[in-house]
C-alpha cells in the first residue's frame, strides 16, 4: 500500500517553484526535494499545513494512497 506524493503536480498547477514553496513553508529546497520524489520517512503536520496554505490546497492534493497494483501499472515496481 503505497503512500504517493503528488506535491509536484500541485506545485505545477500553482506554478510555483520549489525554492518559493520553501521560502512560504520555512523549509528548505532540499527538504521540498525529498517531499516530493517521496524520500521522506514522515512529515510533520505543521509542514503540511503550511505547505497546504502556501499552496491553497488540502492535504488529500499533496499524499495520496494506491493500491499495489495501481502502484505498479503506474511506477513499474513496488517502492523499496
Amino acid at each position: 500500500m503505497p503512500i504517493v506524493m503528488r506535491l509536484d503536480r500541485v506545485m505545477a498547477d500553482r506554478k510555483m517553484s520549489s525554492i518559493e514553496l520553501a521560502e512560504r513553508v520555512g523549509i528548505s529546497p532540499v527538504n521540498i526535494s525529498r517531499i516530493k520524489t517521496g524520500r521522506l520517512k514522515g512529515i510533520r503536520f505543521s509542514t503540511l499545513e503550511a505547505m497546504c496554505k502556501a499552496l491553497r490546497c488540502k492535504p488529500g492534493d499533496i499524499i495520496d494512497w494506491m493500491d499495489d497494483d495501481e502502484y505498479i501499472a503506474a511506477f513499474g515496481k513496488l517502492p523499496d
